[in-house]
């Protein structure tokens, strides 16, 4: 084992109701954006994130003092933004829909983790993705051996409807400033059987992934 990981699940039946939708009115009225359309996007600087394992195959040149690539400038290598959530899923008459919420993991060097996050994904038996994987955006808090998240995911696949073997994936990932990409650092998984609403504790173990 690695560390732990603390998490939640929240299992709710969809169902929207009349009182719902006038509680929303107000809050609509008030949503207010200030430009127009049109309007300038920033561009947002990318890292390399490598699959499990192609960081032990990937060498890089030990930067200099002065010059070489630095992560984030224009040059330095793209990959997916953390922090890709997807929407909850539509309602359906009787289907349960399940929300995960990753509160905190601990790690014992978890103040030396540079842009922690974690990536989430739901994989059949054969480790082939059932939904789109989603990254969590990166954490703002260390403390102590305390990495925390607090951040809620909507599983894109109701309860009902997931395959038998089917289990949930946790990677914890890292950057990796000498070598310029983020790395898995470890990972957690849960099959179906372990889900139930409320927290639960899962263990992490040492990279490379096995799915």
């Amino acid at each position: 084992m690695f560390g732990i990981m603390k998490c939640s699940f929240i299992v709710q039946s969809q169902e929207l109701k009349l009182e719902d939708l006038k509680k929303l009115g107000p809050i609509l009225k008030n949503i207010t954006y200030n430009k127009e359309f049109p309007f300038d996007v920033q561009p947002v600087s990318l890292r390399k994130i490598l699959a499990p394992g192609e960081e032990e195959n990937w060498e890089f040149e030990e930067d200099e003092e002065e010059g070489g690539a630095r992560a984030g400038s224009p040059d330095s290598f793209l990959a997916r933004v953390p922090g890709t959530f997807l929407p909850r899923l539509q309602s359906e008459p009787g289907i349960t829909s399940l929300t995960i919420r990753i509160e905190k993991t601990s790690l014992k060097d978890a103040g030396q983790c540079i842009d922690p996050y974690i990536t989430v994904s739901l994989k059949d038996l054969n480790g082939i993705d059932l939904t789109p994987v989603q990254d969590m955006p990166v954490s703002s808090r260390k403390e102590d051996m305390y990495v925390h998240f607090n951040v809620d995911i909507e599983l894109q696949k109701h309860f009902e409807k997931l395959t038998k073997g089917a289990s949930i994936f946790f990677e914890f990932k890292h950057y990796k400033p000498k070598k310029r990409f983020t790395s898995t650092k470890c990972f957690a998984f849960m099959e179906m059987d372990e889900i139930k609403a409320g927290p639960i504790v899962v263990k992490l173990y040492k990279k490379l992934t096995d799915f």
